[in-house]
């Protein structure tokens, strides 16, 4: 069976239910918003989004746990050990800019089974046009009816980047590293987020660098940018979600650029 058809079916359902509650209270206005012990942002959007997530899978009989950014107790540190697949669920990415009214946040899940994430999609419903993107392992990257292919811009002189912060406690050694990247390039912006990887994946930009993030944040932006034939490691060429530090490329400039941030 294929991945897609093993869990394509939950996939959809989930995020659709996941984009109307989202927009439910991001149109309202009525958010609840308010502050975890590490500072970052938790809406009542973030937490029933989850809650149903775990529900739909429960209800699916699928042999799978569910790893939640609202509902996990600690990060995970590597995949399961226990045998089992388990999806991972950041339920709104991007909840500062949801509580401003900035459109770019969205649903993210990655399906992971034996270490290896083999779905993932991606929903930001104030984008507009349905905006989703997803993948499952072999079946190629796509958003909508459309399949994604990374760009074929072999270095990094011609190519654009996009970078995110470097965190709370504003590491001058990362911007350092970052700024080098981007003086390498021909352009680069700072957006951020999961939109940045996903541009990647459609072949707008050629590098996205996230430096502070968690499994949730990450879960499923590797597999759709390696199944539109790019690459997605960390800064070190690992390719996991569980270090922290993002690089999605076209993999063309991918060396380039980890050799720059090393």
């Amino acid at each position: 069976m294929s991945y897609r058809a093993k869990y394509g079916a939950l996939l959809e359902e989930i995020v659709d239910q996941a984009d109307a509650l989202a927009m439910r209270f991001y149109k309202s206005g009525q958010l609840g918003a308010e502050r975890k012990r590490d500072g970052t942002v938790v809406t009542q959007a973030d937490k029933s989004i989850e809650q149903m997530a775990i529900a739909r899978v429960k209800a699916s009989g699928l042999p799978m746990d569910v790893v939640g950014e609202e509902t996990t107790g600690e990060v995970p540190k590597g995949p399961a050990k226990n045998g089992r697949a388990r999806m991972i669920i950041d339920p709104i990415d991007g909840t500062e800019e949801f509580t401003r009214g900035i459109p770019t946040f969205g649903t993210l899940i990655g399906i992971e089974e034996d270490g290896e994430i083999v779905a993932g999609m991606v929903s930001a419903p104030a984008l507009g046009n349905g905006t989703r993107w997803f993948a499952y392992r072999g079946d190629g990257a796509w958003r909508k009816q459309q399949r994604l292919e990374v760009s074929r811009i072999a270095r990094l002189s011609e190519a654009m980047i996009f970078t995110t912060g470097t965190g709370p406690r504003k590491d001058a050694d990362a911007r350092e590293r970052m700024r080098k990247v981007a003086d390498a390039s021909r352009n680069s912006r700072s957006i951020g987020g999961f939109w940045q990887h996903m541009l990647v994946a459609e072949g707008a930009i050629e590098c996205a660098i996230d430096w502070v993030s968690k499994p949730w944040d990450l879960s499923p932006l590797g597999i759709i940018v390696e199944e539109a034939g790019g690459r997605a490691t960390t800064v070190d060429g690992e390719r996991t979600i569980y270090n922290g530090r993002f690089v999605s490329t076209n993999g063309l400039v991918h060396e380039e650029v980890l050799s720059l941030l090393r």
